[in-house]
């Protein structure tokens, strides 16, 4: 069975960064992928502010992502980027952490002005861990709506999320030379 970790950068939950996230954790199910659900707020301020290498929680996280087949990012743009505190939670983990692994960026912003942010900012911190980078996923906040089922509310832009998301498996497949299955 592939593992795929997922890796939120909202420091909040029932956000729509989690919201979309959680739809890619429910699809992923579907093709009997286990997942590693981890999110920013599964550490403390603590051990996130003071550097804590050594935290339990961090050794965890890095132990789930190393052992995962391919690793989903999210955040929200702030700013113009990710999340501070994806960045300081990444900061926590081994330079080495995403190496060959496929790495789905997804990224949720006010508008499209944001857009580049995945280009400009999520990428390249993927790529400084040395994964290999998917194209990613782009969401605009008034495109989502977390009280459906199926919380992408454009037909076209959930095609091109699955589609990524499909890309993303057969990915994973070519690098682990075991195939993912439907239930």
């Amino acid at each position: 069975m592939h593992e795929i970790a997922i890796i939120s950068g909202s420091p909040f939950q029932n956000s729509r960064t989690d919201g979309i996230l959680r739809y890619l954790e429910r699809t992923l199910i579907e093709h009997n992928i286990r997942i590693h659900f981890i999110t920013v707020s599964d550490v403390s301020a603590e051990d996130l502010i003071g550097c804590n290498f050594n935290s339990p929680i961090i050794q965890e996280i890095t132990e789930k992502v190393k052992g995962a087949d391919g690793v989903i990012v999210g955040s929200p743009v702030y700013k113009s980027a990710y999340s501070g505190v994806l960045k300081t939670l990444i900061d926590l983990l081994p330079q080495d952490v995403f190496e060959g692994k496929p790495v789905l960026p997804v990224m949720t912003g006010g508008s499209k002005a944001h857009l580049l942010a995945l280009e400009y900012t999520l990428k390249p911190l993927i790529s400084s861990l040395k994964g290999h980078t998917l194209k990613g996923i782009y969401l605009v906040e008034s495109e989502i709506d977390l009280k459906q089922a199926q919380p992408i509310l454009d037909t076209d832009v959930r095609e091109r999320t699955l589609k990524q998301l499909d890309y993303f498996t057969e990915f994973i497949e070519k690098v682990s030379d075991r195939p993912i299955e439907s239930k």
